[in-house]
């Protein structure tokens, strides 16, 4: 079993702390990174392809990948309430703790009870535990599967009229970087973290077209039939209709309501969206 400072201290310093953070590439994993790096943590960045080799579906990457860490921040993909989602961490999460791994948080999704037997195999693994349940990411906008359609012109998205306090990832690493090195202040915490206001996905559009300069149009549709247009892009069934299910319960609105949970975090008020987007916008992110 591994013992170091940080182990030692029980967490509460960040002096010779090592953190596994999976998923480094992704649009929370890749702050968390660099958030971690400039609180003087020392991490390890594991991906798929990166130095750090980490594959949640290749198992015999785990021990590597924790051995040495004192504590560890788990983003599952696909989903962290997609099936099997609760074994594939509770075993990772297990494991981490038989190895020494004394802290973990968990990147979860506000408004998905998909995601609870996820969260509660963590609860259960044995370390101090932290779940960042977050709203959508405003990045999920500017990166990842959406950007193509903003960059073409037309969101279709199965959102209809609901209002979402989109949060900037760079909120929600920042407080996974303050969870992990909290000590006991956030321990055994599940944390709603929104941004500051309410926005339908119809407004988010059109804030990014105003400051694009350029027209984006909004066309809400049924999940189902955004799953069935999933299914034709080759998307194996299964995965359609967890998407559909997730969709349907996620976007239905009940997650139109603002937390304070950045602020009790990190004593500051969460990122605008209005920010988010003029910076997207001068980097040319949104251009054709």
């Amino acid at each position: 079993m591994t013992t170091n400072t940080a182990n030692a201290a029980g967490m509460t310093g960040t002096t010779n702390m090592t953190v596994l953070v999976t998923g480094a590439t992704g649009r929370v994993g890749r702050r968390v990174v660099e958030s971690a790096e400039a609180a003087g943590l020392a991490v390890r960045a594991a991906s798929r392809s990166g130095a750090v080799r980490f594959d949640w579906a290749d198992r015999s990457t785990w021990a590597g990948a924790l051995r040495g860490a004192d504590a560890a921040h788990l983003a599952y993909l696909p989903d962290v309430g997609a099936p099997g989602a609760a074994d594939t961490v509770g075993a990772f999460a297990r494991l981490a703790v038989e190895l020494g791994v004394r802290r973990l948080t968990l990147l979860s999704a506000r408004g998905e009870p998909q995601a609870h037997a996820t969260e509660q195999a963590v609860r259960e693994a044995g370390a101090r535990w932290t779940v960042v349940r977050a709203a959508w990411f405003a990045q999920n906008l500017s990166e990842g599967p959406l950007l193509d359609g903003m960059r073409g012109g037309e969101l279709v998205f199965p959102a209809g009229e609901v209002l979402e306090p989109f949060i900037d990832a760079r909120d929600v690493a920042d407080v996974v970087v303050a969870a992990l090195t909290g000590g006991d202040r956030f321990a055994g915490r599940t944390l709603d973290l929104t941004g500051p206001r309410l926005l339908t996905f119809r407004q988010a559009v059109a804030e990014v077209a105003a400051a694009a300069g350029r027209e984006i149009a909004y066309v809400p549709v049924s999940a189902r039939d955004y799953g069935a247009a999933l299914a034709e892009f080759g998307i194996p069934a299964q995965e359609v209709e967890f998407l559909v299910d997730l969709f349907e319960t996620n976007l239905d609105g009940r997650n139109g309501e603002l937390s304070e949970g950045v602020r009790e975090v990190l004593g500051r008020d969460p990122r605008d969206f209005a920010d988010f987007v003029r910076e997207e916008a001068s980097a040319g992110t949104w251009k054709k």
